[in-house]
């Protein structure tokens, strides 16, 4: 099993813990009324279920910052060690106020693990199965609430149930949990190679991925330091490089870019100048005329991205290889499983190649991660010295390929400076093949290749691929870097993070997606839902039909509650299965149509005479439905775009600001919910929450892109690229 699951899955608990919590407060909050007398004081009986989301989001406010500054890991540490100590203290709470201490620490705990886990599977996760191990948290959530569910119905059985032992439990597996996190989650990639801890990020790296060689992605991560500069969006075509360099009417151009596939094959890849990459201003065909003018340009930008991406068993996937399974990510990677760095290269000595060098690589000038050495400035991205490849211990040109069919290229080129003296750096090339364009051509000719517009040579016998590319500047190489080679880019570009960088037009436009999607989440009513479901269903009347078996009627809502949260876990499951193939966007344009609907019946219920039986039944179906697709869309959902769409250096600052909002709006709805049941009714509620599911349904088609399968930093990069291209259209 792949490194990256299993750390994934350990990480999760964190959510089993936040789950057993909700579930125990819900189920025990009765016995808590009775014991304090407080059937009569509605508003401090919300407090003690609300008091946990109070302290959420005071700790949420200030996570972002100690994310950034201490790392994920200490935080997941510390969001443990809280739940232990809540635990021990709701086990003496002699009183309400002590009761509500301990809530206030376990809503510290709360927050740290709810902010964290999702930027922590995030940074550690490949791409290709990124959305489904996000989507775990929400299965381990639901897990911990139905073993809650469990343990209360057993506790309600016996003739003097202790809320004190149902809540003070949550102190084992958060024992359990602590240990954990200690020994055995390592820090996140992105966040060492941001403070410029490069040997260890390597470490992290090949525990993560089963595997030495992780020269490619160490490379991206500090690509994604570099987020925001002057991106610009390119065409290329690609051909085979034997053909290039025979034919001699089909010359490399000095902007041609060298790229190695598998198996030894190598491409030259041609930008095909005046050509605007992804289809920006023509995609839109594929809405409605009256919807088209109101998309926003990412999602359609977005959109042509997933149209582009490669299918297996073509020529093109020699170039662009694609993963397997979860289980299987680091198999179709290039292994050299019995290669000793150690011994091969002497301690500081350039990892270089003089293989292949001719003519036609004289303008080929690609970086280099040393593969041996321990200082920051060696284990960054160098340039070759003879402008070769880098090359593997067999000779052989490693590929970067950083998943989700995008390549990660590097091109030198001068430009003449202000001064008039040329000044040099490297290109930073993101670049998908188009799945769709792969042609032969009988001849060599100068008509348009399909879909280019304009002339491109293409050799005689050649087959091409057609590729589009995001084309920056490097963050791992520059003439800045040369002259100070004892500054790392990891630490130059971390030191410039600051509440400016919100400002840049793709943080800002991510930050608009994020904290709309987490409003319009809670605000669809699922924290007041779990809270007060044993409660909603005795008012429907269910819970009186099942005590007809034998059993209190407070037994009977928390064995029905038990039985629906049960029941979520499949559809959890059919989700993490379709999370990283349907993808994010499609799951919720799916599911959010069905919570109308679902909540839709259970309003027009409330006004039919139909039976006593049917009009329990009808809304505990309805409630039943509403569970199992939140749980698939617009449950995970949410978080894992945010954990996606910000950049390493501001990602913990901005997910903690979508964090915040979500918890001031949870706390909203939790705290007004036991007001709001006896005055408007469930019918009233519900229909409250639909109209919100509408009005999500609108935004996610409007305003949410599809991030399956592309790499953070490349998310990142089109958020910056789209925010500018959508500033240009206004």
């Amino acid at each position: 099993m792949n490194g990256a699951v299993l750390v994934a899955i350990a990480a999760t608990i964190g959510n089993l813990l936040q789950g057993w919590d909700n579930a125990t407060i819900a189920g025990s909050v009765s016995y808590i009324k009775k014991e304090f007398n407080l059937e009569t004081q509605p508003t401090l009986e919300g407090l003690i279920v609300s008091m946990s989301l109070i302290s959420a989001t005071v700790i949420t406010a200030c996570s972002g910052a100690m994310a950034d500054w201490l790392g994920r890991r200490p935080l997941l540490v510390i969001a443990a060690f809280l739940y232990f100590v809540s635990g021990l203290v709701m086990l003496w709470s002699p009183n309400v106020y002590v009761l509500l201490l301990a809530r206030l620490l376990d809503g510290f705990g709360m927050g740290l693990a709810v902010t964290m886990v999702p930027i922590y599977i995030s940074e550690i996760a490949p791409p290709e199965i990124r959305g489904t191990l996000n989507t775990l948290p929400q299965f381990t959530g639901s897990a911990g609430m139905f073993l809650s569910y469990c343990m209360i119905f057993g506790m309600s059985l016996t003739k003097s149930p202790s809320w004190r032992i149902m809540l003070s439990i949550l102190s084992i597996p958060s024992l359990f949990y602590f240990v954990l996190a200690i020994l055995f989650l390592p820090e996140t990639p992105r966040w060492l190679v941001s403070k410029g801890q490069m040997l260890e990020a390597k470490k992290v790296l090949q525990r993560l991925r089963d595997r030495d060689d992780v020269a490619g992605e160490l490379a991206l991560l500090v690509e994604g330091l570099g987020v925001g500069g002057q991106t610009s969006l390119e065409k290329y075509i690609l051909c085979p490089a034997d053909v290039i360099i025979n034919d001699q009417d089909a010359a490399v151009d000095e902007d041609s870019v060298r790229l190695y596939g598998t198996e030894g094959l190598s491409w030259v890849a041609r930008p095909v100048t005046g050509q605007n990459s992804f289809g920006l201003p023509t995609r839109q065909e594929s809405f409605s005329s009256q919807i088209a003018p109101f998309v926003d340009p990412l999602v359609t930008l977005f959109s042509s991205v997933h149209e582009k991406l490669p299918d297996t068993g073509d020529i093109s996937s020699m170039l662009f290889p694609n993963f397997g399974s979860m289980f299987s990510v680091a198999g179709n990677q290039q292994k050299n499983e019995d290669w000793d760095e150690e011994s091969l290269r002497g301690e500081g000595e350039e990892y270089t190649s003089d293989v292949g060098n001719n003519d036609s690589d004289d303008n080929m000038r690609s970086p280099l991660i040393s593969r041996q050495t321990t200082s920051l400035e060696k284990d960054m991205v160098q340039p070759a010295s003879n402008g070769n490849p880098v090359v593997d211990a067999n000779g052989e040109p490693v590929n970067v390929e950083i998943g989700g069919g995008w390549q990660l290229a590097w091109k030198w080129t001068e430009k003449e400076g202000q001064d008039g003296t040329n000044e040099g750096y490297f290109k930073r090339i993101y670049m998908l093949q188009d799945s769709a364009a792969v042609s032969c051509r009988p001849s060599l000719t100068s008509t348009p290749a399909p879909g280019f517009g304009v002339g491109v040579d293409v050799p005689e016998g050649g087959e091409f691929i057609q590729a589009d590319a995001l084309v920056g500047r490097a963050a791992l190489y520059s003439k800045e870097i040369m002259d100070r080679p004892a500054v790392g880019p990891a630490v130059e570009a971390a030191s410039g993070s600051s509440w400016s960088d919100l400002f840049e037009p793709g943080v800002k436009h991510a930050l608009f997606v994020g904290a709309g999607i987490q409003i319009l989440q809670q605000f669809s009513g699922i924290s007041g839902v779990v809270y007060y479901t044993p409660q909603i269903l005795e008012h429907a009347g269910i819970c009186a039909l099942v005590s007809n078996i034998g059993i209190s009627t407070a037994s009977s809502c928390l064995l029905i509650t038990a039985i629906m949260t049960l029941l979520t876990l499949p559809c959890i499951a059919v989700a993490m299965r379709l999370m990283d193939v349907a993808g994010r966007r499609s799951l919720l344009l799916g599911t959010i149509p069905v919570l109308i609907v679902a909540l839709g019946i259970l309003v027009l219920g409330s006004f039919l005479n139909l039976g006593t039986v049917v009009n329990a039944i009808i809304p505990t179906v309805s409630v039943l439905v509403y569970f199992c697709c939140f749980f698939m869309g617009f449950g995970p959902i949410p978080n894992i775009l945010c954990a996606e769409i910000f950049p390493t250096r501001v990602r913990g600052l901005c997910i903690a600001i979508c964090s915040l909002i979500a918890w001031i709006c949870d706390i909203i709805i939790t705290y007004s919910l036991p007001m709001l049941l006896p005055s408007i009714g469930l019918s009233g509620i519900f229909g409250i929450y639909a109209v919100v599911c509408i009005i999500s349904w609108v935004f996610v088609l409007l305003k949410v892109p599809e991030t399956k399968g592309m790499p953070l930093e490349v998310i990142t990069e089109f958020f910056s690229v789209g925010a500018k291209q959508a500033a240009k259209d206004i």
